[in-house]
This record gives C-alpha cells, structure tokens and sequence, in this order.
C-alpha cells in the first residue's frame, strides 16, 4: 500500500505542478499554437489506457502493468524534461499520459485485489486519499517554486525520484493476483482499442475546437456527427467481441449507469472548480498569484481531510451509501455560496467557502470507487473501477470545454456592450478584449492604457467593466454546476447499500 501511495503522489504531481510551469515552457519552445495540445495528448491517451490497462489487469494480474507503468511514466516524465521543442513536449506528454493511463488502470483496482473485505479496503483506501490529496495540494505551490528558481523542466524531473521509490516497493511486495475466471487464455479485443481510440479522439477534437470552428459551421457538425457514430460502434462492438475491454455487464447494471453518470458529473464539477476558481480571484478580483493559491489551496486539502472523515464515517453510519449524497449537499452549498461571493468578500469567508467545496469531493472521490468495487465481481473490478476513472476524465474535459464556451460568451457579450457604449471602433482596443488574457498580463494594460491616452478613453473604467464581465461569465458557469450538483444528488439518492454487515456468532 505504501507504494501503491507513491504512486498516487505521481499522478497528483503530474496533474498539478504541470500547469503552474505551462506559460513559460510554451514562452521558451516559442510555440503558443500547440499550448492546448500539451494537456490534450496527455487526456487522449490517459483516457484510453485507463480502460484498457484496467481489463488487462483482469485478464492477467496487474502487478506487471502496474510495474511497467512505472516505468513508462518516470521515462516519459525524463523525455518532457528534455524536450526542445513544443511537438517533441507534445509526444512525450502523449507517452506520459499512456503511463499515467496505465498508472490509474492499476492502482486503484490493486487495493480491491489486497483488500477484499469493503470494511477494511475503506480504511486502506483513505491511506491513497490522503497521499493523492497532499501532493494535490502541495503541486501548485511546488511548480510554482521550482519554475521560478530552477526552471520548468524540473517539474517534470521530479517525477524521477519518485517512480525510483515506488518501483522497487511494488516489485518486492505487491502480490501478483490473478483471477483464475478470467484468466482463460482470451486476448484483448483489439478493434474495441482502435474504436474506444477515434471515439475518445475525436470528441477531443471537438471539445477543443468547437468554438474555434463555430457551433453553427457544418466542421462542427460533422465532429459531433463523427463522435455519437463511433461511441455507438464501440458500444455495439463491446457487446458482441468475445474479449471486451468493457463487459457488456457493466453497461446493464443499473448501478454502474448511476455511479458512471456520478463519475462524470463529479469530474466536470471538480474540473471547473479548480480550473476557473484561479481565474475568477486572478482576472476578476485582481488578487496576486500568490494569493489566490492560497485561497484555492483549501479545496485540495479538504478533499484529504474530507475523505478521512468519509472513512471514519463509513463503517459507523447506518446507510453509509447517503455519504455520497451528503456530500453532494455540501457541494450545493458550497457553489450556491460562490455563486454570490464578489471582490469586496471577506477572505476568511472565501476559504471557508472552498473548504466546503473540497470537503464534498473528499465524500465522492472514494465512495465512487469503493461502491464501484462493490457493485461488480472479483473478475470485473479492474474493467468497472477504469470505467470509472475513463468517465471522471472525460467529464473533467468534456466540463472544461463547456466551461470555457460559458465564460467566453459571457465575457464576450458584456465587453462588447461596454466597447459599443463608450463608441470604441478602433480594431485594436477589440482584440485585446476578445479574451479575458487583458486582465492578467500587465503589457497588455500597458498598450490599452497607451491607446486610451492617444483615443481619449478611460482605460481603467473599461478594465473595471471587463473584470465585472469575466465574473459575470464565470458566475454562469459555478450556476451550470450548482445545476449538474442537484442533478448528482438526486441520482445518488438512489444507490443501492454497497456494504454488507457481518455477523457474529
């Protein structure tokens, strides 16, 4: 278990100190046209693994995919550090995200092999939580260090001491588990890879650009088009291949659709947390970097301390299946109250405001897993708990580019308005509206302010009014949550009990 840990402290390094070092890996390889495609290639080929990675280990064990995702991963992680340039970060962040894939198709099923017993895998599985959620929390702050005084490459060759502890613990103590039931000799269903491949790839593309090609274009159609036809085919296909990478029993089951619409949800949740929560203290209220990973900080230790009470809790309560919905309620709470929060609130009350956020998350991550691992057989849980894992990770992307259209729009409409009222035409005071980037980079306030002088506008009064829009847009996007929460809360009210008592003699 203890390496099993390390290995969740590499995945939460990876997800978070990346993109504190991301703006100056992009401003030194000179190549801002592939910046989304650093994250991009690795949530492909995450997404892909995860399930893949999860079946195999039912076929054949996962001790020596766990082992060579190790070693995948520190490798890839080595390669990044190295690139010189972006297409070569590109590939290798692609390489990494097969061995992040591999790790999370492993990890998580190898507690359920070790621990058979649901009562004592729960208290085990708060040992990953709270290894994950430390270094979560501790990613920001490091990258940020380690960008500043060593240089971004670090970020990634950190990942190296790492995966050098934890290969060397999982080798020597990690049993290898085989269950005989599947074990049969049946290889993987190869086509169903090449099917899960282009459907995950291509509503990819098209969560990335949607809006680049416009929602009304026929390019965008004909994606969305693409899309639906080859997740039919690769569900159809799983339903007849001798070999699936997903049991057509897990498309059945009517807990597993619950708990695989609760993974997605919880991912877009989480995801636009944690990624527009920085921007709305940033650009909208004008806090320091500094600050606002201070403020933001509490989400991700919360979910630590929030999984160690749902830990506490599980074993004691009557019906520890409403722990989930319980923690959805604090969520609803929690963004109801960020829905209203402005530049003049008390931060004391802004990270009281998070920590309930953080604190809901940390009852839904492990429930997820552990009701998931309870719902299927021995034989399953590899495929069931990467299901899992797969839908969290298209939530989180499918989320964010959702996210990204709201803010967009909502920004887009009130600086326009602003613009057209105060009768500004000049083309290049609208470009540097056209995102809310004007509000965070101080050389473009110093061009608009330099316009301003030469036009005769106020340029302070209209940064005033483009902050008000970009919170504006971002309020529309924690009320698409608020929305996707109450949505979560009514579907786990209906799960099922995924604990049974023991009796004593």
């Amino acid at each position: 278990m203890a390496g099993i840990s390390v290995v969740m402290v590499l995945i939460a390094l990876d997800q978070t100190v990346v993109g504190t070092a991301l703006p100056r890996m992009v401003a030194e390889l000179q190549g801002f046209g592939l910046y989304p495609w650093v994250a991009a290639a690795y949530l492909l080929c995450n997404a892909i693994l995860i399930p893949v990675t999860g079946r195999l280990g039912d076929l054949h064990g996962r001790k020596p995919f766990l082992l060579a995702a190790i070693t995948l991963f520190t490798l890839a992680s080595a390669l990044c550090g190295m690139a010189g340039s972006m297409p070569q970060l590109v590939l290798a962040r692609g390489l990494q995200g097969i061995g992040g894939g591999m790790l999370v198709g492993s990890a998580f099923a190898s507690v359920s092999d070790l621990f058979p017993d649901t009562l004592e895998r729960v208290r085990w599985q708060v040992m990953l939580s709270a290894a994950f959620g430390v270094a979560s929390a501790l990613g920001p702050v490091l990258g940020g260090w380690m960008t500043e005084h060593v240089g971004w490459r670090s970020v990634f060759y950190i990942n190296l001491p790492v995966g050098l502890i934890a290969l060397p613990v999982v080798w020597r103590w990690l049993p290898h588990v085989v269950h005989a039931e599947r074990s049969d000799g049946r290889s993987l269903d190869w086509l169903g890879v090449l099917l899960l491949t282009l459907a995950i790839g291509s509503l990819l593309i098209t969560t990335e650009f949607g809006e680049r090609l416009g929602f009304t274009s026929t390019a965008f159609a004909g994606l969305v088009a693409a899309s639906l036809l080859l997740g039919w085919l690769f569900v159809r296909h799983q339903r007849h291949t001798a070999a699936p990478i997903i049991p057509p029993q897990l498309f059945a089951d009517p807990t597993m659709r619950r708990l695989g619409l609760l993974a997605a949800l919880t991912g877009m949740m989480m995801f636009v947390l944690l990624f527009y929560a920085p921007l709305l203290l940033q650009g909208g209220f004008s806090l320091s970097p500094k600050e606002a990973g201070l403020l933001v900080t509490p989400i991700l230790v919360s979910i630590t301390v929030g999984s160690v009470i749902n830990g506490r809790l599980i074993s004691r309560v009557a019906r520890p299946e409403r722990l989930f919905s319980r923690g959805v309620l604090l969520l609803i709470a929690g963004l109801a109250l960020l829905c209203s929060v402005s530049a003049g609130t008390p931060r004391p009350l802004l990270l009281a405001i998070f920590t309930l956020c953080g604190l809901s998350f940390g009852f839904q991550l492990p429930n997820l897993t552990l009701q998931t691992q309870s719902a299927v057989g021995k034989g399953d849980q590899g495929a069931a708990s990467a299901l899992i894992q797969t839908l969290r990770t298209l939530g989180s992307m499918f989320g964010a580019s959702l996210a990204g259209v709201v803010v967009s729009l909502g920004f887009g409409r009130s600086t326009g308005r602003t613009l057209d009222a105060a009768g500004i035409r000049d083309a290049r005071v609208w470009q540097l509206f056209d995102s809310p980037q004007v509000l965070l980079r101080s050389a473009d306030q110093d061009t608009l302010a330099g316009l301003g002088h030469s036009l005769g506008f106020d340029a302070a009064s209209l940064l005033t009014q483009a902050r008000l829009g970009l919170i504006g847009g971002i309020r529309e996007a924690l009320a698409g949550c608020l929305l996707l929460a109450v949505i979560s809360y009514l579907v786990s009210r209906r799960l099922p009990p995924f604990i049974h008592r023991r009796t004593h003699p």
